[in-house]
């Protein structure tokens, strides 16, 4: 798990590179609240949005998630299911606090998640923040 990248996947650089080129700016990695523990891989400071770009083993896609570990399947299930827990978690907080919240697994394609995140910032900054 210690090699396992946290921020810069190929995923999260493709949506990074389209919405660069779209003219938007945005800071990476970063914890959208003071004091919460947990990073977007895409934040838009000032209209609040954060993007989070979630692999599939590790978030439990429902399309993709299945563990095929065949070593510790007990610890692997249990583990996924409290992502999925932390991950609804900081949607409610995130959301209590006035931010977008966009979840994106990481088989969607990269210029699908580009155009709804580029929506919702356009959307949100129209309505001033």
């Amino acid at each position: 798990m210690q090699l396992q990248r946290t921020r810069d996947t190929n995923p999260e650089m493709a949506v990074r590179r389209i919405l660069h080129a779209m003219g938007l700016r945005y800071r990476v990695d970063r914890a959208p609240l003071p004091g919460l523990r947990r990073r977007a891989d895409v934040v838009f400071g000032p209209t609040r949005v954060a993007v989070f770009i979630g692999g599939c083993f590790w978030h439990g896609c429902p399309q993709h998630g299945r563990p095929r570990t065949k070593a510790n399947p007990e610890y692997w299930s249990s583990k996924i299911e409290r992502n999925r827990q932390r991950d609804a978690d900081t949607d409610s907080r995130l959301a209590e606090a006035g931010w977008a919240v966009i979840r994106v697994w990481e088989h969607e394609g990269p210029g699908d998640v580009a155009d709804l995140v580029t929506k919702i910032v356009m959307e949100r900054k129209r309505r001033g923040g």
